[in-house]
């Protein structure tokens, strides 16, 4: 999908405006099924459109999401009259957004499953006399996994995971690869969080570490 970096918002929404009975049609069943529950039939459905037809979804996406500035160019390229025929559909089918966002990141951007929302709950088990953690991981209305552990079970994933993204930098910069601005400012301020968690992390276990043993 690739391609369609290089087409014109114009280009998008005469696309759309030949699909556009098949498009209507898919959108209601889309906005149906997910007012049912099925948030994952529906990321897969919208996946398999935007393989069959990438310029209608792409048209769609921005559309919904009145990404980069989609509307405002189909207004100046093609009148009020078509741009009002988008503005409906974000009006309308408001609640696919994040949906079809989520996929044109996953089409265009080579992401998969990107997270939208990390749900934690702390608890204490009085048995095992440790404290226990667990979360639920979501990509918009789509579920991706569920996990109970203790906290020293929930660091070693959470080690896992800054051990490989170590390995993807130390693989570029051996490639001799750039890193983006935005990328790498974005990283700047994940490392300062995860130092200043750490900090804290250290303070909590020293505690625990002078704490008299019962």
């Amino acid at each position: 999908m690739d391609n369609t970096k290089r087409v014109t918002p114009g280009e998008l929404a005469r696309a759309y405006q030949e699909y556009e009975q098949g498009a209507q049609a898919l959108l209601d069943d889309l906005e149906r099924e997910l007012l049912e529950g099925n948030g994952g039939s529906v990321r897969e459905r919208v996946r398999a459109f935007a393989e069959t037809e990438q310029k209608v979804f792409l048209a769609l996406a921005l559309a919904l999401n009145d990404s980069e500035g989609f509307l405002r160019e189909v207004e100046s390229g093609l009148g009020r009259d078509v741009a009002g025929e988008f503005e409906s559909i974000r009006d309308e089918y408001g609640s696919l957004a994040e949906t079809f966002k989520l996929v044109r990141l996953e089409v265009m951007k080579g992401r998969q499953n990107p997270v939208t929302n990390l749900d934690v709950r702390t608890a204490y088990s009085t048995d095992q006399e440790v404290p226990m953690i667990g979360y639920t991981i979501s990509s918009g209305t789509v579920e991706l996994h569920e996990y109970r552990g203790t906290t020293q079970e929930t660091l070693q994933s959470a080690g896992y995971l800054v051990q490989a993204a170590n390995d993807a930098l130390k693989a570029a910069l051996s490639a001799d690869r750039p890193v983006n601005t935005d990328e790498l400012s974005a990283l700047i301020d994940r490392h300062e969080k995860l130092e200043a968690e750490l900090n804290a992390l250290y303070d909590h276990i020293d505690e625990l570490r002078r704490k008299p043993v019962e």
